[in-house]
């Protein structure tokens, strides 16, 4: 039995043993390298045994155990086999992940990429969209809901490689592992502690320096996370938006899948891709990164809004109750926006957007922000940014914008 998944989707396994294969084209400066991160509700690892690869081939519990490589006629395949059983208490996902180190860039110069679960007799095939300069990718999640075993594809793409995908789950390393050899024997990741503000309070801010040199981290990741409310209604489907306030005063929006940016181009913003469920113990996630380099590339101080928009489409939802929340990474550092939720007009079920935060990039520097605003009741009007002098002053009167349509006009505002 042969069941296709797109990005997104996710179905039930018929067992919860079982093995995942990932194939492609082998090639010449690849280095292509699986690895399993085993984590708790809260999407992180319980501890650095959380993390599968060549170097920890197994998990203490048997719920994942590493395979090498194989190559074959031209294929390399990748495989990992799990155990959903085995899981230990608080450990309630198997996020399968991909990074290429090789020197001739990321995953676009990786062909033929396929991924598939073999759970007895059922085969789910997972086909990718298209990458480019991504080092590091979500190939898929394995995991068990109300006592179901589930497997969800995501193809969820990062600039970051591993040391992206290392923070995002909880893993604290100082560089990625080395590139498996034969005659080296095993190593055990190395610590290192990153520093984690929590900002909750709208108006309060913390900066960030930029690094320079070859060493420095070469990504600003920015994501928004949010949980299925446990109301049994399909409409949990949030979306990460990203406004672009340029130096001369122009607008653009980042969302996906139809306005997605580039990493590498204008406006060095990169959607990493859409997800359309979350539940409680697979929380919903979208990402963008940001270029560091984006203040010099556009000629001067940049700022970002970031919010989480429900469409009237998916059906009344308090978006309190999905309780979104944003996180920005640079290295080492990381700064999240936990919005104290209280009662009032953000727990209307006609308010459709939120806005966790705001970003502004100002040469070697970078200021993060809490927000809290919302959209007015009834209204699809998006975040619209504006300079006063050094104060950045947030509306939320920018045009409609809905997916696969170019926004609409109002007033004097639109985005380019």
């Amino acid at each position: 039995m042969t069941q296709q998944l797109k990005p997104g989707e996710n179905t039930a396994l018929t067992h919860t043993q079982g093995k995942v294969e990932v194939t492609h084209k082998d090639g010449d400066g690849l280095d292509v390298n699986l690895t399993a991160f085993l984590v708790t509700d809260a999407g992180k690892v319980q501890n650095d045994e959380g993390m599968v690869f060549f170097n920890a081939p197994v998990h203490p519990s048997s719920a994942a155990s590493f395979i090498e490589p194989a190559r074959d006629s031209g294929q390399v395949k990748h495989a990992i086999s799990f155990d959903l059983n085995r899981l230990p208490a608080g450990v309630t996902k198997i996020a399968i992940s991909l990074t290429q180190d090789g020197p001739v860039g990321g995953f676009a110069a990786v062909r033929d990429l396929r991924a598939r679960v073999i759970a007895g007799d059922q085969v789910l095939e997972l086909v990718p969209g298209a990458f480019d300069q991504e080092t590091g990718i979500i190939v898929l999640e394995l995991y068990v809901r109300g006592g179901q075993a589930k497997a969800r594809s995501v193809w969820q793409g990062f600039a970051s490689g591993l040391a992206g995908l290392c923070g995002m789950y909880g893993v604290e390393v100082d560089d990625a592992p080395p590139a498996p050899a034969a005659a080296q024997p095993p190593a055990s990741p190395v610590k290192l502690t990153k520093t984690v503000i929590t900002l909750e309070k709208p108006g309060t801010t913390h900066k960030v320096s930029l690094e320079k040199g070859p060493s420095a981290p070469k990504v600003i990741k920015v994501s928004a996370t949010w949980v299925d409310n446990g109301d049994g209604c399909d409409n949990d489907d949030l979306d990460l938006r990203i406004g672009i306030l340029r130096p001369d005063g122009r607008m653009s929006i980042i969302q996906a899948p139809d306005k997605s940016g580039a990493f590498t181009a204008d406006p060095y913003v990169l959607h990493t891709g859409d997800v359309v469920s979350a539940s409680a113990t697979a929380p919903g996630t979208e990402t963008v990164e940001i270029n560091p380099a984006i203040s010099r590339l556009l000629g001067g101080r940049v700022a970002l809004v970031c919010s989480v928009y429900s469409a009237v489409d998916n059906g009344d939802v308090e978006i309190s109750s999905l309780k979104p929340k944003m996180r920005m990474e640079y290295g080492d550092q990381v700064v999240e926006c936990a919005f104290e939720f209280k009662k009032g007009g953000f727990f209307n079920s006609s308010v459709y957007t939120y806005v966790l935060g705001t970003v502004v990039v100002d040469g070697d520097e970078i200021t993060i922000s809490p927000s809290g605003t919302t959209s007015r009741s009834g209204s699809e009007a998006t975040p619209w940014l504006t300079w006063k002098g050094d104060k950045l002053e947030l509306t939320m009167d920018g045009p409609y914008v809905f997916k696969g349509h170019p926004p609409e006009r109002m007033g004097n505002k639109q985005y380019v």
